[in-house]
């Protein structure tokens, strides 16, 4: 059974969706999955058309329980999973009341013989700052009550795994198995927007908020001359309007020759051929236990230039883009002048790194060993 606020056909909510959707599209003919969600997406109210709530039923092959509004409570999440009485309880989250607490209480009273909490990424450095006093204080009163006693977490990699020894212990149980990534398709990627020169097309698919790094992203275009043109757009939730409009104000700020525009959420079906329409993502995130946008860039094709705060490192070695110290602003400028200033042949040869980087990525099968053995 897997727990989780948000699902498909939901998209908002980003990483958390497509790494679930990918787990269970790789291991649904070997195990059974039981889905409990929500019947809106993330920053809704608006119910899935075509949906029917608080009712099991099969869509996208699986099993899932949407639940509605009115009908989601303590008692409600029990009579469910009491009902299928699953062998395993995979917990997506920490702090949601209902998806992430309530599951793990109702596992206890259950003995489900196995829980497994994934962590994602609310553990980073980055992701605890964010309403920092309430988070410490959440996971000061879990160590104290033992919440997480006897319970396995998963990790995407062995950074995200040392996160959450900081934070609960050492001898906390951590299982690593990074995210998978989609199941290729069949299609070939687009030839994509020409590179001259002195022209620069960026895009972000990710939420505005701290923890992305968006307001970081627009003060490296605003703190330096750059010699051509950039365009650079923001697809994503906005989270935090105090933020946004600190982000607005430095996009006011910025030259004639640096656009930078809000593009609104985005279908995850989407991405891929709107990525076709860029040159670069850039991502100054602080923190991603895998980031699905990421991978996605590179299979279309689409180098990145990201923070040093996710799993994609030594890109550079690879040609396939950069990933950058947030500490040391002058090489992220430096990475942005690079790639203005590249032309289409040397371009070429970077999409076609990108690709066969993400090829080896995608036919990683210790990865969905790692994945199978979380269950086992």
């Amino acid at each position: 059974m897997i727990t989780i606020d948000w699902f498909l056909p939901g998209y908002k909510a980003g990483g958390p969706i497509r790494s679930c959707a990918n787990l269970v599209a790789h291991l649904q003919e070997e195990y059974d999955f039981f889905i409990l969600t929500r019947n809106t997406d993330y920053n809704s109210k608006e119910p899935y058309p075509g949906v029917k709530p608080d009712t099991w039923q099969r869509l996208f092959n699986v099993n899932i329980y949407y639940f509605s509004s009115a009908y989601l409570s303590y008692k409600s999440l029990k009579k469910v999973i009491t009902d299928v009485r699953p062998d395993v309880i995979y917990i997506n989250g920490i702090f949601s009341r209902y998806f992430s607490i309530y599951p793990l209480i109702i596992s206890r009273s259950l003995y489900t013989e196995r829980v497994l909490v994934a962590g994602r990424g609310m553990f980073a450095p980055g992701a605890r700052e964010v309403k920092g006093g309430k988070k410490n204080l959440f996971f000061k009163i879990a160590r104290f009550v033992g919440l997480y006693r006897n319970i396995n977490f998963h990790a995407t990699n062995e950074m995200e795994a040392g996160y959450i020894k900081e934070v609960l212990g050492m001898s906390t149980p951590v299982l690593v198995a990074s995210n998978l990534a989609a199941k290729p398709g069949d299609k070939e990627s687009a030839d994509g927007v020409r590179k001259l020169p002195n022209q620069l097309r960026l895009v972000s698919f990710a939420r505005i908020s701290p923890e992305k790094n968006t307001l970081y992203a627009l003060q490296l275009l605003a703190s330096y001359q750059y010699d051509g043109e950039i365009v650079y757009d923001l697809f994503g939730q906005l989270n935090d309007s105090g933020y946004w409009a600190a982000c607005q104000e430095i996009i006011k700020s910025l030259p004639a020759h640096i656009e930078v525009s809000y593009r609104g959420s985005i279908e995850n079906t989407l991405i891929p051929a709107t990525l076709q329409q860029y040159h670069a993502l850039f991502l100054p995130t602080k923190g991603e236990n895998f980031g699905h946008a990421i991978l996605e860039s590179l299979v279309e094709g689409v180098p990145v230039i990201i923070s040093d705060k996710t799993p994609w490192r030594n890109l550079v070695e690879s040609n396939v883009g950069f990933d950058l110290p947030l500490e040391q602003p002058e090489q992220f400028r430096n990475a942005l002048s690079a790639m203005l200033a590249m032309e289409q042949e040397a371009y070429e040869q970077m999409k076609q790194d990108c690709k066969e980087f993400a090829l080896a990525v995608l036919k990683d099968e210790e990865v969905l060993e790692a994945n199978r053995s979380l269950f086992a």
